[in-house]
């Protein structure tokens, strides 16, 4: 059966298309401040649940496709010098 998406469906899915890469956006950012922290930590100065806890933010992080992370780091460049 054959259904035509009418203009009302078409408002609806460019609405939750814009939505979600505005929520996209916003993740780059986290994920790109987070990779920018994790950079600059010193696990030597961090007491240990801390070093426990930015480990698995490291891990979380790294396993962003390279794409992404790189969106996440571009997302953020204008806020901090790299």
């Amino acid at each position: 059966m054959h259904h035509n998406i009418n203009a009302e469906e078409t408002a609806l899915l460019s609405t939750e298309i814009e939505l979600l890469m505005r929520e996209r956006q916003s993740l780059l950012k986290v994920a790109g401040a987070a990779a920018s922290l994790i950079a600059e930590l010193h696990s030597g100065d961090l007491p240990t649940t801390t070093v426990e806890v930015a480990d698995l933010l490291a891990e979380s992080v790294n396993a962003l496709a390279e794409e992404t992370l790189q969106d996440a780091l571009t997302s953020i460049q204008a806020r901090i010098s790299l």
